[in-house]
């Protein structure tokens, strides 16, 4: 049945699923893998669950579980557990307890043998792996070792634990995010896990992600590279470094976060602060702007579109969560194998597919509640010189300034306290935008607008506001 949106009730067409599972199907075989699960949300709902393979618990071993998995079957995450702490992280921000720009030294305790470069590093440079920390902390492997290896703070730190200059480029640290978790628990006072459950987790309602496996899970397994023969991994907890790759989770419980990551929810984490962490911090490590990274989420192009998410890998697991906000559409692959299945293109195709051969209906629009008057007086056309601009109310008094004609600097405004606007994305980014208004103050003519610096009149160069340079007293003239 075709609902009032255009929809078929949210379900996918017969032809699209058997695209999803023969996907599916032929990245479990090639990859060699166990099992391999995936899903698609569209329009916040999970509209497809796939599973291929099985036996996800040690064959013939006696009290292990074995069969085939589901989408409340947990496997480990890995690094997207560091998305969840960068949502905490954000929600510290967005309540004012830090500044994304702030010194980690503030409010957390480095040791001592880490180093002064460690303290100043930026809150916003250890979320996007731009704070130049070394990749892995002190010691072995701390994926396949137990975390009273690095029992405290000092332990987790080299005798280099700085590689680059801060700020100049993106270098991935699983160190920076243990550090994130021990920020997130000095100022909420509580181990991070339980932060993240209170805040993230129950709110929405993904009540099968934890820090350590519960029944049913799958068993991480390495396959042999040169024959069918698979050798259980390890099962660590991880101490220290937990908030760099502990997570649990199912595609289920992953659906749900994908739907929250591409529209936002007010009881979590506002739109426009998942809008902030897509943003892409700094130049990547490849020359290719493939691939980004922002504030806790990797960005990667894929058949003509951004995805946002994270991919995910400890011994024994693969996993991977995309987001295609503008079409709100998600994705989720779980691979219970240490290496051989590109897990982040498999998800990337299961978003493709189902965007390719049923793209999403856009919202109906509707009129909003009227706005202010002398909101809407600032609407229409604008000129920097002789460019023509239009500015646009959106939801929120936020502002959108676009090109008339497509060539130029776009850019949208969030409203502040003030009475002025701040520049959200491209060449504007971060500026204020100002409405000028005549002698008479606050009840005066608006005369410009000036938007860091630059002066936006109703007219190209108009002769009564205060154009840098000045405007020619004879005015416009033919030839």
């Amino acid at each position: 049945m075709i609902d009032s949106n255009g929809d078929m009730d949210g379900e996918l067409l017969p032809e699209t699923r058997r695209a999803l599972l023969h996907r599916l199907a032929v990245a479990q075989a090639e990859g060699r893998v166990p099992s391999a699960v995936g899903a698609v949300v569209r329009d916040g709902r999970t509209v497809w669950t796939g599973v291929r393979g099985g036996a996800v618990g040690p064959p013939g071993a006696a009290g292990e579980t074995e069969g085939v998995p589901t989408a409340d079957t947990r496997y480990r995450i890995g690094s997207i557990t560091k998305t969840f702490v960068a949502v905490l992280v954000m929600r510290l921000c967005d309540e004012g307890l830090l500044d994304l720009s702030g010194p980690l030294g503030e409010h957390l305790e480095v040791p001592a043998g880490a180093g002064e470069e460690v303290a100043r590093a930026t809150v916003a440079q250890l979320l996007s792996h731009s704070a130049g920390l070394a990749a892995e902390p002190r010691g072995p492997w701390w994926e396949r070792t137990p975390g009273e290896l690095r029992p405290g703070p000092a332990d987790l730190f080299g005798e280099r634990p700085v590689r680059h200059p801060a700020g100049r480029r993106h270098h991935y640290s699983n160190l920076g995010y243990a550090l994130l978790g021990s920020l997130v628990e000095r100022l909420r006072g509580a181990p991070w896990y339980e932060v993240l459950r209170e805040e993230v987790l129950d709110p929405l309602g993904m009540d099968r992600t934890t820090p350590l496996p519960r029944e049913p899970y799958a068993r991480g397994w390495a396959v042999h590279p040169w024959a069918d023969a698979v050798l259980p991994e390890p099962l660590t907890e991880t101490g220290l470094m937990a908030s760099a790759g502990q997570l649990w989770s199912t595609a289920g419980d992953l659906c749900r976060f994908a739907a929250f990551l591409a529209a936002g929810d007010e009881r979590v984490l506002g739109a426009g602060s998942l809008a902030r962490m897509r943003t892409p911090a700094v130049a990547p490590e490849a020359e290719s702007w493939d691939q980004a990274y922002g504030l806790g989420m990797q960005l990667v192009g894929s058949g003509g579109r951004l995805l946002a998410g994270h991919t995910g890998s400890m011994p024994g697991f693969l996993a991977a969560v995309w987001t295609a906000p503008g079409e709100r559409l998600g994705s989720v692959a779980l691979v219970n194998a240490t290496s051989g299945l590109p897990v982040g293109g498999l998800a990337a195709d299961l978003l493709g597919i189902v965007a390719e051969r049923e793209p999403s209906f856009p919202e109906p629009w509707r009129p909003r509640s009227q706005d202010d008057p002398e909101l809407l007086a600032l609407t229409g056309p604008w000129y920097w010189g002789p460019s023509a601009f239009a500015l646009r109310v959106c939801e929120g008094r936020a502002l959108e300034l676009v090109p008339v004609g497509g060539a130029g600097r776009t850019s949208r405004f969030r409203p502040e306290a003030d009475g002025t606007w701040t520049g959200l994305d491209g060449y504007y980014a971060g500026e204020t935008l100002r409405v000028v208004r005549g002698t008479d103050g606050a009840d005066g003519e608006v005369t410009h607008l000036d938007l860091g610096t630059f002066v936006l009149t109703r007219i190209p160069y108009d002769p009564d506001a205060p154009v840098p340079g000045g405007v020619d007293p004879q005015g416009w003239r033919a030839g």
